[in-house]
């Protein structure tokens, strides 16, 4: 994005909205002896959360679920994306992990792609915020993506979402898009941080719980679809943990 966007500060009086279904991606790189996380620091000037470090992520598009890629999601994570409830069908989960990969890209200019491995009119359909793949030769691949945690924004706000927290490990970086972070964007910074630093301390509380979730399956050895999803979700005025 070329400026600041502006956002609708929140407000626990507005009327019933139903959620907008979004993605979150929340890289990590490994290569160290304690993993790191990409962390993006938002403009001073947006109305919401201003100067907070963010994951780059927003809402799903209605071309995500039409776009070319380099291999389907794996089935295990199609289960997962499509329990808990309200459920979701089968293509929306794929235009869930589609979307988380178009918003980092977006964000930070970071794409997680594989090459496009023959000719074909699979460039031509990448247009738009997609152009950057098509440029690179590339096709987005969410196969390499894991599910950690879903939330639904509290009823009574401005702007509700229904959030999938996915990660992938830094070594899917396909391509690397120069000027997007910069001192008029959205993000005007990116930074890795270790996973339990104290720069974290800052973020959102759901954020944390996100993090803290990531920190444990990472702990607990390599990522596996089979592990229990996390699903936090508002009844009765409370937050419920349920699982998927």
């Amino acid at each position: 994005m070329s400026a600041p966007e502006k956002e609708e500060k929140e407000d626990d009086s507005h009327p019933y909205r139903r959620p907008k279904d979004a993605a979150t991606l929340i890289l990590v790189d490994r290569s160290g002896s304690v993993p790191k996380v990409l962390v993006g620091r938002r403009h001073d000037k947006v109305v919401f959360m201003p100067g907070k470090f963010v994951f780059p992520g927003g809402r799903v598009d209605p071309t995500d679920n039409r776009v070319p890629v380099a291999a389907q999601i794996p089935k295990a994570l199609e289960k997962k994306l499509t329990g808990g409830s309200p459920k979701v069908a089968p293509s929306r989960a794929r235009a869930l992990a589609v979307a988380a990969i178009r918003e980092a890209c977006e964000e930070t200019g970071l794409c997680l792609g594989k090459p496009m491995t023959r000719a074909s009119n699979a460039a031509a359909k990448l247009s738009g915020e997609w152009k950057p793949f098509a440029d690179a030769n590339l096709l987005p691949d969410p196969s390499g993506l894991y599910l950690i945690a879903r939330a639904i924004t509290p009823p009574g706000r401005v702007r509700r979402f229904d959030t999938r927290f996915f990660t992938a490990d830094a070594s899917a970086i396909a391509h690397r898009v120069e000027g997007v972070v910069h001192a008029d964007a959205e993000l005007v910074e990116l930074v890795w941080v270790q996973l339990g630093s104290t720069s974290l301390a800052d973020l959102h509380g759901m954020t944390k719980l996100v993090l803290k979730e990531l920190d444990e399956r990472l702990a607990a050895g390599p990522l596996s679809h089979s592990a229990t999803v996390p699903f936090f979700h508002f009844y009765g005025g409370k937050m419920q943990r349920d699982t998927i």
